[in-house]
C-alpha cells in the first residue's frame, strides 16, 4: 500500500498545471473573492494540476499560500471523517442503515423515534439544520444531549433538510459502537491507512504556522461554532486537512475503496440513497444532485458526487471520467461574507473539460485505438476487395475514424463499387417513413437501391446483377427492434441464395457488449422489427450478430467479418473515440440509445408518446391522460438501478400527439453501467398497466416486446421484478449459445 501511495504522489511532485484554472482562480483572488487557495485536479492516479494561489493569511500580516497549507475542512468532515467511519462500521457488521437511530442511541427522542441511520446520512431525518447557540453553552456531552432531544420539524423521509444535527448524532454513534471518540477512530481506521498524515481534529500547536486562518482571530481552532462549543470534535465539522491528503482520499474512491473499503461499499455510498420519490439526490453522506451541488459545475454528470465546507473547501469526484477536483480556500478570512459557489462551479467545469478533452479520451486512445472494420480495410488499402465487383449496403453512419465516407474511401482505394443499398431512413439517414425510394448518391452518382420501401426489405437479383461481393457497413444501436440488423440478415439470405460473398465491416455495440437483457422473442412474433431469436438487448456487435444470424439461415452465406481492433465488450461508444453520427432521425445521443431498448418496447402504442418529435426522444414518455407526479413517484419507488424519474411536460412536433402538450416523465441516467434498460421498460409497463389499465394495451406492442408470456404476466398483475426473474432460464440458454459467436474480450 505504501508503494502504491508513493507512486501516486510522484505525479503530485511533478507540479502540472492547467492554464485555464490558473486564470479562473487568479481572477478570484484578484477580485477579493478569496484570499488564496490550493487546487488539485487528478485523473486516476495522475495529478494534472497542483498549485497554490494568493495568500494564506491577510491579517495581522500577509503570508503566501503554500501547497502544504492545512485548512479547516468544515463540512467536508461529514464525508471524509464521519461517513468513512460509518462505512467502516457497516462493513464490519456493527451498524445497519435501516436500523432506527434508537438502536444505537436508545435515549434519542425519548426512545420513540422512527428516524433511521440512512435518513441521518442522507439528510432526510426531518431534524433542524443546527443546534441553538444562544445562550452559549459548552461541552461535548451537552452538545450530544441537545442533539438527542432536539425536536424534528418534519416527518422522516419526507423532505431534504441539510442538517448538522444528523452528523452530530452519527459521530456519537461511531463513538458508542466503536468505543473510541470519532477523532481517534478516524485517525486510526481512515487517515493512517491512507497516509493522510496532515489530517485530523484538534491540530497540534506545532502545525499552527501551516494552518490557514479563518475568521480573525481563529487559527488552528475550528471555525464552526457548534463544534467549538463541543470542544473541537464533532461529526459535522472539526477536521483539518490538506489538499494533498484529500487527493489520497479521492483516489481511494476512484480505486473503488482500495485499500479501505470493498467495491460494494463504495458503490452503496455513492449511489442515490435518498427516498426514491423525492428529487434531491444524496448518497451516504455524499451530495449527488441537490441545491448544494454547485461545486459539480456544468459538465460533471449526475452520478458523480462531492461535498463542500462553509469555510471555502470543496471536493468533487467523478467515476465516469475517473477524475476529481479539490479546491481548498479560507474564504471566511479575515471575515465571512464571500460567496464562492460560482467559483467552485467554474473550477469544476474547467477541470471536467480538461480531463475529458486531454486525458480520459486521450488516455484510452493511447492505450487502445478503436478501429472499425472500415478503418482496418483502409489500413490494408482494401486488398481483400481487390478485383471484386462490390455492392455496398450502407448509410450516413459508414464513416472512418477520421470522418470520411466509406463510399469515397473505397472509390479512391480502387474498389470496383457497382451500386449502393440503403436501409430504413435512406442513404442520408434523414427519412422517417415507410417508403424510402431508390435514389442516387449525390457525390459518387452511384445508384442507391432502397431496402425499405413498403414490403421490399431485401435486395433482389436484378439489383445484384454483376455483383459478386456484398459489403455491409452500418452503425447499429444494439437493440433487437432496431431494423438495421434485419436488413443485414435479409441481405445475407439473398447473398447465400445467389452465391454472393457477404462481408461485414464491424462496428461497436454503442451500449456495450456486456449487457444482455429483456424478453426473448417468440417465433410467432418474428417480423422486420424482430427477425432473430435474441433478447431485446443482445450485446452483439454487428459482426457478431452476422455470425449468429448466418447459423439461422437454411443456406449459409459465405460470410466474412472484418473485425475491429482496440474494442472491448465493456466499452461504451463515447469511449471509442469514433465519431458519433445520429444513426436515425430520432436517435440523437448515446443517452437515448441507452434508454431505447426499454422505452421503445411501448412505441406501437398510439396513445402514448415516447418523445418522438421532441428534442429528447426515448428520454421521456407522456400522454394527456397521464398524471406526471403519480407516475414519477411510482417508478422511483421501484428503485430501478441507474436511473431517476422526474415529472415533466412536452409538446411533440411530430408523431403521436403532435402539437399537443402532454404530461409525462423524464428519465435521468445516474449510472449507465448499473442500468437495466429493459427492466425500466417492464417497470413502466407495470406502472401504467396498474394506474391506467384502460389506456395501455400491451398486446399492441407484442412485436416489440416479443414475448406473449411477458405481456400475459404483466396484464395479470405480476410485478416487473417477478417478470424479469421469469426470463432468467431462457436468457442463460441464450448466453451459453451466444459465446460461440463472440469476437471480442
Amino acid at each position: 500500500m505504501k508503494k502504491l501511495l508513493l507512486l501516486a504522489m510522484a505525479g503530485v511532485l511533478a507540479g502540472q498545471e492547467i492554464p485555464q484554472l490558473n486564470a479562473v482562480i487568479e481572477a478570484a483572488v484578484a477580485k477579493g473573492e478569496i484570499p488564496g487557495a490550493v487546487c488539485i485536479v487528478g485523473y486516476r492516479d495522475r495529478i494534472l494540476h497542483r498549485k497554490a494561489y494568493g495568500q494564506r493569511a491577510l491579517v495581522p500580516t500577509r503570508e503566501a499560500m503554500t501547497l502544504d497549507t492545512i485548512f479547516d475542512a468544515a463540512s467536508l468532515t461529514k464525508v471524509v471523517a464521519t461517513t468513512s467511519a460509518m462505512l467502516r462500521l457497516i462493513e464490519d457488521g456493527k451498524v445497519r442503515l435501516n436500523d432506527r437511530v434508537t438502536a444505537y442511541l436508545p435515549e434519542f427522542q425519548g426512545g420513540k423515534s422512527e428516524i433511521t441511520v440512512r435518513q441521518l446520512m442522507t439528510h432526510y431525518s426531518g431534524l433542524r439544520p443546527d443546534l441553538d447557540l444562544d445562550p452559549a453553552w459548552s461541552g461535548y456531552d451537552l452538545g450530544i444531549q441537545k442533539a438527542l432531544i432536539d425536536k424534528p420539524t418534519g416527518e422522516p423521509g419526507v423532505k431534504f433538510v441539510y442538517s448538522d444535527i444528523n452528523f452530530i448524532l452519527l459521530g456519537e454513534i461511531v463513538r458508542r459502537v466503536s468505543g473510541q471518540p470519532l477523532n481517534v477512530f478516524a485517525k486510526e481506521r481512515i487517515f493512517q491507512p491512507l497516509e493522510m498524515n496532515d489530517s485530523g481534529y484538534l491540530p497540534d500547536a506545532s502545525l499552527l504556522s501551516r494552518i490557514a486562518p479563518t475568521e480573525t482571530p481563529l487559527r488552528g481552532v475550528v471555525h464552526d461554532e457548534t463544534t467549538r462549543f463541543m470542544g473541537g470534535v464533532a461529526g459535522h465539522a472539526g477536521l483539518f486537512t490538506t489538499a494533498d491528503d484529500l487527493s489520497k482520499f479521492a483516489r481511494m474512491y476512484l480505486r473503488k475503496g482500495e485499500p479501505l473499503f470493498s467495491p460494494l461499499m463504495i458503490a452503496q455510498a455513492t449511489r442515490p440513497q435518498s427516498p426514491a420519490n423525492l428529487p434531491a439526490l444524496r448518497g451516504l453522506g455524499w451530495d449527488i444532485d441537490t441545491p448544494f451541488s454547485g461545486n459539480r459545475g456544468d459538465l460533471y454528470p449526475i452520478g458523480s458526487f462531492g461535498h463542500t465546507g462553509f469555510t471555502g473547501t470543496s471536493l468533487w469526484i467523478d467515476p465516469s471520467t475517473e477524475s476529481y477536483v479539490i479546491l481548498m480556500s479560507n474564504a471566511v478570512h479575515p471575515k465571512r461574507g464571500s460567496v464562492i459557489t460560482p467559483l467552485r462551479g467554474r473550477v469544476a467545469s474547467v477541470a471536467a473539460a480538461y480531463v475529458s478533452r486531454n486525458f480520459s479520451a486521450a488516455a484510452m486512445q493511447k492505450e487502445k485505438v478503436t478501429l472499425s472494420g472500415l478503418d482496418r480495410l483502409v489500413e490494408e488499402k482494401f486488398r481483400s476487395l481487390a478485383g471484386k465487383r462490390v455492392g455496398l449496403i450502407t448509410n450516413h453512419t459508414g464513416l472512418s475514424r477520421d470522418g470520411q465516407r466509406n463510399i469515397d474511401l473505397m472509390l479512391r482505394g480502387g474498389v470496383q463499387l457497382q451500386s449502393l443499398f440503403s436501409p430504413e431512413h435512406g442513404i442520408l439517414g434523414k427519412l422517417d417513413d415507410e417508403k424510402v425510394v431508390d435514389s442516387r448518391d449525390p457525390v459518387s452518382k452511384l445508384p442507391v437501391h432502397s431496402l425499405y420501401y413498403d414490403e421490399r426489405r431485401k435486395p433482389n437479383a436484378a439489383n445484384l446483377k454483376g455483383i459478386d461481393t456484398l459489403v455491409f457497413d452500418i452503425q447499429d444501436m444494439g437493440a433487437r427492434f432496431y431494423t438495421y440488423g434485419c436488413t443485414m440478415k435479409n441481405a445475407m439470405e439473398v447473398a447465400a441464395q445467389l452465391n454472393i460473398e457477404f462481408v461485414v465491416l464491424d462496428r461497436p455495440n454503442p451500449v456495450t457488449g456486456e449487457h444482455v437483457e429483456g424478453p426473448m422473442i417468440d417465433d410467432a412474433e418474428m417480423s422486420f422489427v424482430g427477425c432473430l431469436p435474441i433478447p431485446v438487448r443482445h450485446g452483439f456487435t454487428m459482426g457478431e450478430l452476422a455470425r449468429f444470424a448466418n447459423d439461422t439461415l437454411s443456406k449459409k452465406a459465405k460470410l466474412t467479418v472484418v473485425p475491429m481492433s482496440g474494442w472491448r465488450r465493456s466499452d461504451w461508444f463515447d469511449q471509442t473515440g469514433l465519431p458519433w453520427v445520429n444513426p436515425s432521425p430520432n436517435m440523437t445521443s448515446l443517452t437515448q440509445a441507452t434508454l431505447y431498448p426499454g422505452i421503445a418496447m411501448l412505441e406501437f402504442s398510439k396513445n402514448l408518446s415516447v418523445g418522438r418529435g421532441t428534442a429528447a426522444p426515448f428520454e421521456q414518455v407522456g400522454a394527456p391522460w397521464m398524471d406526471a407526479n403519480l407516475v414519477a413517484e411510482a417508478l422511483n419507488r421501484m428503485a430501478i438501478p441507474g436511473v431517476r424519474v422526474y415529472p415533466t411536460s412536452f409538446e411533440p412536433q411530430s408523431s403521436y400527439y403532435a402539437g399537443q402538450k402532454v404530461n409525462g416523465v423524464r428519465f435521468l441516467l445516474t449510472n449507465r453501467d448499473e442500468f437495466d434498460a429493459t427492466f425500466l421498460g417492464l417497470s413502466l409497463m407495470e406502472t401504467l398497466q396498474r394506474l391506467y389499465p384502460k389506456h395501455l394495451d400491451l398486446w399492441v406492442n407484442r412485436k416489440l416486446i416479443g414475448s406473449a408470456d411477458t405481456i400475459r404476466r404483466l396484464t395479470q398483475g405480476e410485478t416487473a421484478s417477478i417478470v424479469r426473474k421469469s426470463m432468467d432460464s431462457t436468457l442463460r440458454k441464450f448466453l451459453d449459445k451466444r459465446q460461440q459467436y463472440l469476437i471480442y474480450p
